[in-house]
């Protein structure tokens, strides 16, 4: 790892060292226990990038922040204000949470009592190194912390809501009774409130909008890097793996009326620009962090390497993932990509990517390194195409068997595709069975925000119903969507909650819920469909390597062995039981649309 950057103990002496090419002047802050703030000058390096103290004294605990001067010009990207306490960008412990502050996009206003301190730790202890915790073709459960564990009954109060409480036995219990291969963490760095939310009595529950890339988030991880890693260790002494989903793509210091509060009170240069000089913004969020700097990529190889090597990381999701790759166009043979490959610490983690982002050019799904897994959302809206009756067998088999269309340039590791049928970003997968339109009116956006096009339907009445017949299409269908998921070709990915029918009342864009509706009802559970979900997973986890393997070759017919006919096959309105037998010893499938149902069946066990 690159040791030089941020606070180093050794040896009885404190080093800082931060970059901030275009400074004039840099300061490091120290604060004593009352708020008081004593200011070192700093001097900057041979190299003219970077800016150096150093102190004869181990000050593990200590919290601190900089501040830089030089010109406020905004529109050239010059954005020095003294009067700005600015986080290290390798913070890895910060002393409380971010909040947003008009103060924050001032000129001349103070923020030392706004923004969070770093607290200086000695190193880490390292987590034995050993190849990641995971399995190709396993079960992905994407976990928002907070949301998840705040409510479960089992969790003890103080845990409730945090990195902590996923180590705790009830909560590994359910997670090995689905059969999980990995859990994939929402983020759990430290984040911002967009402004907009708080005149509305709303915050930031998923914690898209990071930033300092290594700093845990206090309220979500309080005891910080060492709650993560004995996290982690109880997760792998069940057998679990453990990924992050990780924010490169853009920070919380916003568009160009933003908050100064850490890069961009450092160096702007972190956030790209076109021609012209103005900010881009491919990520949607205000901002675009530059991974055609090279200081860039080190700060995100930095970053994973510190969790790998400190915490036992297996691997990583990363958030609209292109812009790692943009120069500014999408590059897949991007520099960060080769050095990742290369990377002692990084060569062998599990690397997915959310492929697309709102820049030109943005869709890149299945443009990524051969090994690398992508989010699959061909998967997620041809199956509910499917099963709504919008979509022909023919298209239902091709994201059966690995999405070869897209992938076609097949590794030896397997099928790159994580198939998915909900994520958190979206309906919910009962939601997509009860809801035909968004409702996100307690988003504050009279409902403008989130996908208007979901693919989902309501099986005849919207929302919440007590008609038998509308529940029972909806729990059918709703099993007939999961067994799809486990009878494909690739790893899948389910969403917390959803194999028990959680719901957020037509809510598909809840980032901003951090209330019952982004919350898991664990009391208000469906235990059958959870079971149900349960038996998928254990009867595909029997027959792995099937689903593991690059596609072989599949039959497709009718259930009396019969071919179908190229009319049935490319038909939108047929409704014929459809059979698919993979070559060998491998599963049986059954679908029929018009009832609902789907099967899986092995040659030692019976269709379910």
């Amino acid at each position: 790892m690159s040791a030089e950057m941020g606070a180093i103990v050794a040896d009885g002496t404190t080093r800082f060292r931060v970059r901030s090419p275009r400074a004039d002047a840099l300061w490091l802050c120290l604060f004593a226990d009352d708020g008081s703030e004593t200011r070192l000058p700093m001097t900057r390096d041979e190299d003219g990038q970077h800016w150096l103290v150093q102190l004869d004294e181990d000050l593990t605990g200590q919290s601190y922040g900089y501040r830089a001067d030089g010109e406020w010009n905004p529109d050239a990207g010059l954005w020095f204000d003294p009067a700005k306490l600015l986080v290290d960008p390798h913070a890895t412990q910060l002393d409380r949470r971010f909040t947003p502050d008009q103060a924050l996009t001032e000129f001349g206003a103070d923020t030392a009592h706004l923004v969070p301190r770093a607290v200086i730790m000695r190193e880490y202890e390292g987590y034995p190194k050993a190849a990641p915790l995971f399995e190709r073709g396993g079960l992905v459960y994407e976990v928002n912390v907070r949301a998840f564990t705040i409510q479960h009954p089992d969790v003890p109060e103080e845990l409730r809501g945090t990195v902590a409480a996923m180590a705790h036995p009830a909560v590994i219990a359910h997670l090995q009774k689905l059969g999980v291969t990995a859990v994939e963490f929402m983020p759990v760095i430290a984040w911002m409130d967009e402004p907009h939310l708080r005149p509305l009595g709303l915050v930031n529950a998923w914690g898209y909008n990071p930033i300092a890339p290594m700093a845990l988030d206090p309220g979500l991880c309080p005891g910080g890097v060492r709650e993560l890693r004995r996290t982690v260790q109880a997760l792998h002494d069940a057998g679990i793996g453990v990924l992050l989903d990780l924010v490169f793509n853009h920070t919380g210091e916003g568009d160009g009326t933003g908050n100064v509060i850490c890069l961009r009170g450092l160096d702007d240069t972190a956030y790209a620009r076109s021609e012209d000089g103005v900010l881009l913004n491919d990520s949607g969020c205000g901002n675009t962090v530059d991974f055609g700097q090279d200081w860039i990529q080190e700060l995100a190889l930095d970053t994973m390497r510190h969790f790998v090597a400190r915490c036992g990381i297996d691997g990583f999701r990363f958030d609209l993932a292109p812009i790692m790759a943009r120069s500014p166009a999408f590059d897949p043979q991007a520099p960060i990509f080769a050095a990742m490959a290369q990377d002692e610490w990084l060569h062998d983690r599990v690397l997915i990517a959310e492929p697309w982002d709102i820049g030109p050019g943005g869709y890149q799904l299945g443009q990524f390194p051969a090994t690398w897994l992508e989010w699959n959302d061909r998967f997620r809206d041809d199956v509910r195409k499917f099963w709504k009756g919008d979509a022909p067998i023919s298209v239902l088999a091709t994201r059966l068997a690995g999405s070869e269309d897209v992938f076609f340039d097949l590794h030896d590791a397997g099928p790159r595709t994580v198939n998915f049928l909900a994520a958190h970003d979206g309906f919910t997968l009962a939601d997509t069975l009860a809801y035909a339109e968004r409702h996100n009116e307690a988003n504050g956006e009279d409902n403008r925000d989130g996908h208007a096009d979901n693919n989902s339907w309501n099986c005849g009445v919207e929302g919440p119903t007590d008609d038998p017949g509308v529940l029972a299409e909806r729990a059918r269908t709703a099993r007939a969507m999961l067994a799809t998921l486990f009878a494909s070709t690739g790893t899948i990915m389910l969403t917390a909650g959803d194999e028990f029918g959680r719901t957020q009342q037509g809510n598909n864009n809840a980032y901003c819920q951090d209330n019952a509706i982004g919350w898991v009802d664990w009391q208000g559970r469906d235990v059958a469909l959870e079971d149900f979900v349960a038996d998928l997973s254990a009867m595909r986890r029997a027959h792995l390597a099937h689903f593991a393997a690059p596609p072989g070759e599949h039959r497709w017919q009718h259930a009396d062995g019969s071919d179908l006919s190229p009319e049935e096959w490319n038909d939108i309105a047929t409704d014929v039981l459809c059979v698919a037998v993979a070559a060998g010893e491998g599963p049986t499938f059954t679908f029929g649309r018009h009832d609902r149902r789907a099967e899986i069946a092995w040659a030692d066990r019976g269709a379910d």
